[in-house]
């Protein structure tokens, strides 16, 4: 039995959520994870939930055409089926020629998604607000490799479990604030990479990798950020790297925080 002690923090905390001073992110962290109550599954290995959810990013170097090219196949090492970023229209090392990206876009959100890369140096990558990337990269341990708040922190190279395996990023993203029209704080990440606390509110600086990267990209050089939200972008860069159980729900963090525990 709850005791009125317990009863009453419970109170407050969702008191304080309802007035956005603090996220309700209760959940597990790796493998398996499951939804947050209140949070919206976005990938459930089933064609009608890509369609009905996820579009192509339309960037400047945009090859491709709907209906979605990426493919629904089995999962290589469990049961079901999940999603495989391969297009045509996307060769190797051609990123931002057949992305995919959420119809909804967000501002501070908690993200649980699943990965597992089939073969070595497989690539692609997980786009916070179609904006930030955070690597996916077999093989690579620098600022550009997996795991990396990509050429902002090193590679938590530890934390990846190998060619495919099954492998989950569970997110906390605070957007950049702005003020009449200025940036003044910068967006916020902390991230478990298989249930491992890999990065703890990482200050990101700039869209990377210029105008076919994402939304910004070819503002100023990546700095031009512009006060508008986006979607979760999906990176297809000719490899073969899928994707399964992901779950995204939107929070507000008032204060510049991102630090969570895993059952906080």
């Amino acid at each position: 039995m709850r005791s009125p002690l317990d009863s009453r923090f419970l109170a407050l905390a969702l008191l304080g959520h309802a007035l956005g001073l603090m996220p309700l992110t209760r959940a597990d962290v790796g493998l398996g994870a499951k939804p947050l109550p209140g949070a919206e599954v976005i990938l459930d290995g089933t064609r009608a939930m890509l369609d009905a959810k996820w579009t192509y990013w339309e960037g400047p170097r945009f090859a491709s055409a709907l209906p979605i090219k990426w493919k629904m196949v089995d999962d290589p090492v469990g049961k079901g089926t999940v999603l495989m970023s391969e297009d045509p229209a996307a060769p190797k090392g051609r990123y931002g020629a057949a992305d995919i990206v959420t119809k909804k876009t967000y501002r501070d959100f908690r993200l649980h998604i699943e990965f597992l890369v089939m073969h070595e140096g497989g690539n692609s990558g997980v786009y916070l607000q179609n904006r930030y990337e955070i690597q996916i990269q077999d093989g690579v341990k620098t600022k550009h490799g997996m795991g990396a708040v990509i050429n902002e922190t090193e590679s938590p190279y530890h934390a990846y479990k190998g060619l495919r395996q099954w492998n989950a990023y569970d997110i906390l993203f605070r957007a950049a604030r702005f003020q009449n029209g200025k940036l003044v704080e910068r967006p916020l990440v902390s991230m478990y990479f298989n249930g491992l606390k890999v990065h703890t509110n990482v200050t990101i600086q700039k869209v990377w990798g210029g105008a076919n990267s994402g939304i910004d990209g070819g503002n100023d050089g990546g700095r031009g950020i512009t006060d508008v939200p986006g979607g979760l972008k999906l990176q297809c860069e000719g490899h073969d790297v899928r994707f399964r159980n992901a779950w995204i729900k939107e929070v507000v963090l008032a204060k510049p925080e991102t630090d969570f525990g895993p059952k906080d």
